[in-house]
């Protein structure tokens, strides 16, 4: 797709409209008759352009969570979710979660009950494929080990329509590290790639130091952020502080994508860190998915945030 306008994605989500277009150097979507194209006509031309495609983002999901003042519809606000992805007219090519999928919990047995519940949920995506990664809520007490059995590799890569995907591993070490022996795999990884492959970075924490503080960074995300410098066209979409977000690092492009089940405060505007309580006034405010439409030939991305429920 040569470039996603405003209309596009409301008709394809089937939503209550757009809330966000990221204009960290992409374009905003447009708003005016101007733009206005049969939905055929336009829907052919997604499917036609074969290198373009559009993925949606879930994350911090923390199924097991209970905290009425929180969110007391925290059993349902995930199904609603998958509900409402699987209303789009046009399924995504793939959905990815950015870790949390589950709640901490000191029982392994309780852990694996959650996780198993959390991926009979989202079985139900219509989606055909789906990427999944931990959180340091399903992965730092075990150090992964039950993360893995349901839902596989710590960290993997993957390839789709022209762009090369990265998912890390940041948090099942409890020292919030990559460690050298991820950082060796991917260096390795990226000597099979071109200097200007597209090139996507999935994570859970941020890869630069967004607020230590409250455990918001990677502690060895320098030697990271080092390695992947030297091509042309990498974003990362990372979860972990529950809202939106934008950052750079020289040409590097970091976007957080809100939870699913509660908000936090921004860095460092209140002295604790803690869920903002829910708004009866607004059910759901600060929650929701994204939907990133990928433009391959210029590397480009186009940010959609998209509410829980349809509005």
């Amino acid at each position: 797709m040569s470039r996603i306008d405003r209309r596009d994605f409301m008709k394809l989500a089937g939503l209550g409209g757009v809330v966000f277009a990221s204009g960290l150097g992409f374009s905003a979507f447009g708003g005016n008759d101007a733009l206005e194209t049969s939905t055929v006509q336009k829907s052919s031309r997604l499917k036609s352009a074969k290198e373009d495609f559009y993925f949606v983002q879930f994350s911090d999901t923390h199924w097991g969570f209970e905290g009425p003042k929180v969110n007391p519809d925290a059993q349902v606000t995930l199904k609603k979710a998958v509900a409402a992805v699987n209303s789009l007219e046009e399924q995504p090519d793939f959905v990815v979660f950015t870790g949390d999928l589950t709640h901490t919990t000191d029982d392994p047995k309780v852990r694996r009950t959650r996780m198993a519940e959390f991926r009979e949920i989202v079985g139900q995506l219509k989606a055909k494929m789906v990427h999944f990664m931990p959180g340091e809520h399903d992965a730092s007490l075990d150090r992964g080990e039950a993360y893995q059995e349901f839902f596989g590799d710590l960290h993997y890569t993957f390839d789709h329509r022209g762009v090369h995907f990265i998912v890390l591993d940041n948090v099942s070490d409890p020292e919030a590290i990559i460690g050298q022996t991820q950082l060796a795999w991917l260096q390795a990884d990226l000597k099979q790639q071109r200097i200007d492959t597209p090139i996507v970075v999935l994570t859970h924490r941020p890869l630069f130091d967004l607020y230590p503080q409250w455990d918001w960074t990677t502690r060895d995300a320098a030697s990271v952020i080092n390695t992947l410098m030297p091509y042309k066209n990498v974003t990362v979409f990372y979860g972990h502080i529950h809202q939106e977000h934008h950052y750079q690092t020289g040409h590097i492009a970091h976007h957080a994508a809100k939870s699913l089940i509660f908000p936090l405060p921004a860095p460092g505007s209140v002295p604790k860190r803690a869920p903002v309580l829910w708004d009866p006034s607004a059910p759901y405010k600060g929650l929701g998915f994204r939907n990133v439409g990928a433009d391959v030939r210029k590397a480009h991305y186009e940010i959609t945030e998209l509410p829980v429920t349809k509005g």
